[in-house]
């Protein structure tokens, strides 16, 4: 196995102003999550969070705590959210407890001192471990979430092109966690648009990751100041940071699923400040 990190520095929203595309896509943008037999991971200073993917094929994969942790184990002092996004059932193995994930199904592991390793059931049809993790400041118990536990929401219209689905899994009215939020959103077919109208949320930071969208086909993510816009266009399993100054919302050329997930000092799903679609430049 193979395990691969990155850092990404914080930026202020007064210099993102003048960032090209290259720079955009180099601080937010995380083109490569998932390959065989690799654990792929970026170590955020947003809120500390890590946004990662592993990919077991041959292999069992082991959560390794990377350099910056500094820590003998990756939970010594974190929680972690798990989605299996592959096309094949996998497990997830906790210390002495082992999870079976099948597809968009979730897990929470709470911090403490064990070792984490992911396996695929069938090497021919791998699964595909997304994970997000923040800092965590108490142990809470692990637990596996499905769509059937969740709180789901149907929002939107196919008229206004947003019908979406949102099911929040991994999330303190379902589960305790220390900080981590996680749940994942569903569109519609022929609806493109989500988080519309944008907003911000001041006191947390978001990571989206996008999924189901066909070969072909890509999604336009929008960020920024909400009166100084930007956009990354993204390929289907990439994900993208949400600073907490910044708007999170995206257009595709297909309907799709993505998985948010947040970090910071507030677990209200709806702490924030909502920008009128006309407002935004």
């Amino acid at each position: 196995m193979k395990t691969n990190y990155e850092l990404r520095y914080a930026a202020n929203p007064e210099d993102a102003k003048h960032y090209d595309t290259e720079r955009l896509r180099h601080d937010f943008l995380i083109e490569k999550l998932f390959a065989a037999d690799e654990v792929n991971m970026v170590y955020s200073m947003y809120d500390r969070m890590i946004v990662g993917g592993a990919m077991p094929v041959a292999e069992e994969l082991k959560l390794e705590a990377i350099d910056p942790l500094k820590a003998p184990f990756f939970t010594k002092r974190r929680e972690v959210g798990i989605y299996n996004v592959g096309e094949g059932t996998g497990t997830v193995r906790v210390g002495d407890e082992t999870y079976e994930l099948g597809y968009k199904e979730a897990l929470y592991i709470g911090r403490g001192d064990r070792d984490v390793f992911f396996v695929s059931k069938d090497s021919s049809k791998p699964a595909k471990f997304y994970f997000n993790s923040t800092t965590a400041h108490k142990e809470y118990p692990n637990r596996k979430v499905t769509k059937a536990d969740a709180i789901s929401v149907h929002m939107g219209s196919l008229e206004m092109s947003n019908e979406r689905t949102i099911n929040k899994m991994l999330v303190n009215q379902v589960l305790p966690t220390c900080q981590l939020q996680m749940g994942m959103t569903e569109l519609a077919t022929g609806s493109v648009w989500n988080t519309m109208p944008a907003h911000t949320h001041s006191r947390r930071m978001e990571a989206y990751f996008y999924f189901e969208l066909p070969k072909g086909q890509a999604v336009c993510h929008l960020m920024g100041d909400p009166h100084e816009t930007r956009h990354i266009w993204m390929q289907g399993e990439q994900a993208v940071l949400s600073p907490e100054w910044s708007i999170h919302s995206a257009a595709a050329t297909h309907n799709y699923t993505f998985i948010w997930g947040m970090g910071g000092e507030n677990l209200d799903y709806g702490d924030q400040d909502v920008c009128e679609i006309t407002d935004l430049r």
